[in-house]
């Protein structure tokens, strides 16, 4: 009988240890970002009992979601970076701070358990614009970050590549710049030119010959866009591959001459003309070419034809970026809006299209640039584009214009 009872009590004895770790196993929170599961060796998620809201280690922002973090054992605050914004967190408090004045009211404040700075996942959202879903029964917490958008930039004063070089590609490489178009300036040595190719290369940065003025839709003009096009390939073939431009953008606006009104047709066949020299010049060069064009050029027909002139350049060419300014995504006269007629160009001729935005100050209205915005508006109206844009196959990303006031908008809001 006595034997009996010892066997029971084994047989009780497994079936708890076997089950107690089942059980906590289940109980376990877990956190997905963006499909991939996340693993908390040394300080797992918890649920605060008193708000009912999951907490996270603080470090598991700057590890899995790319903002620095800086903690200030003084100030007793926790501070996250990211490219547009610095938001400061005190433990206990349920206010958080952005470096702009801006106050994010926190239900549950952040606090220290074993040692690492906890805060409230919801948190999260606030910092990256990034949706944060719950799903109680299986104790799964779901974040989904806005999708990174390819950009380009303009840089106007080359000069700046020399001592600055450093700055501007970390910029770029913070913001998810893929494409620099860089102007180009023949008093400046190839070297610098070089140093600064191979450098954003190496942060997988491509930067175009950046060159052009409303009066190289003039036939007459036509010898200032061969000299162009010449010394880039003379300085592409007196350089290593790493240090090669990888194609030529030009910004030709001949609409901005008074003989635009006065006498379209004209401008328009030298212009016209011209661009048909740059397709047969770029001819066996391996360069890529992108024009700049306003948003509006698909209304304008090639002479004695019903086609559109942007159609006709995409055929011919690599890519267009379309000076698309506005400050607002969706509705009338919105980024959306005015892209989807070229937009559908171009998917059509299996060519791409980026679109631009304008960041400096403009004297056109107050819906044409971000110059008076807070950066994070941007990003989220870019971001609301970007969602609507990627349905077209000829989508290729966006381009902020310029780079110089682009860096100041930025700074001002910090």
């Amino acid at each position: 009988m006595m034997k009996k009872w010892l066997i029971w009590i084994w047989v009780i004895v497994l079936c708890v240890s076997l089950v107690v770790p089942v059980a906590a196993a289940a109980s376990q929170i877990r956190i997905v970002v963006n499909g991939e599961k996340v693993d908390f060796p040394d300080a797992p998620p918890y649920i605060d009992r008193q708000s009912n809201r999951t907490m996270v280690p603080a470090r598991f922002v700057s590890e899995k979601l790319g903002a620095k973090m800086e903690w200030n054992k003084d100030s007793n605050q926790v501070a996250f970076s990211m490219p547009n914004r610095t938001i400061l967190v005190t433990i206990g408090q349920n206010n958080a701070k952005a470096a702009n004045g801006e106050t994010i009211t926190l239900d549950t404040p952040a606090v220290i358990k074993n040692n690492r700075v906890m805060i409230p996942l919801r948190l999260i959202g606030e910092l990256f614009q990034a949706q944060v879903e719950w799903d109680a029964q299986h104790r799964l917490a779901v974040v989904t970050t806005p999708p990174k958008i390819p950009k380009g930039t303009w840089i106007w004063d080359s000069r700046i590549i020399e001592n600055d070089r450093d700055r501007i590609l970390g910029f770029a490489s913070e913001h998810d710049v893929n494409a620099i178009y860089l102007h180009m300036n023949r008093d400046i040595a190839p070297k610098v030119y070089a140093d600064f190719i191979r450098s954003a290369k190496e942060r997988k940065i491509r930067v175009e010959a950046l060159a052009g003025r409303p009066d190289w839709g003039l036939k007459s003009k036509q010898d200032q866009i061969k000299a162009f096009m010449a010394w880039v390939r003379q300085y592409n073939a007196s350089v290593k591959s790493e240090e090669r431009f990888a194609g030529l953008h030009f910004d030709i606006e001949p609409y901005l001459l008074a003989e635009w009104d006065a006498n379209n047709r004209m401008i328009l066949e030298n212009w016209l003309h011209n661009l048909r020299f740059i397709e047969q010049e770029a001819k066996g060069s391996g360069l890529e070419i992108a024009l700049d064009v306003p948003f509006w050029l698909h209304n304008v027909k090639v002479p004695d034809t019903e086609y559109s002139f942007s159609a006709w350049l995409l055929e011919k060419f690599d890519s267009l970026v379309i000076m698309d300014y506005r400050n607002h995504a969706l509705g009338k006269d919105g980024i959306v809006a005015n892209a989807q007629a070229m937009l559908k160009e171009a998917s059509a001729l299996g060519k791409s299209l980026i679109i631009a935005v304008e960041t400096a100050r403009s004297l056109e209205g107050d819906r044409v640039s971000f110059y008076s915005k807070n950066p994070n508006f941007m990003d989220q109206e870019l971001q609301t584009a970007h969602r609507e844009l990627s349905q077209h196959a000829g989508y290729a990303g966006m381009a902020i214009h310029d780079y110089r006031s682009w860096v100041a908008m930025v700074g001002s809001s910090e």
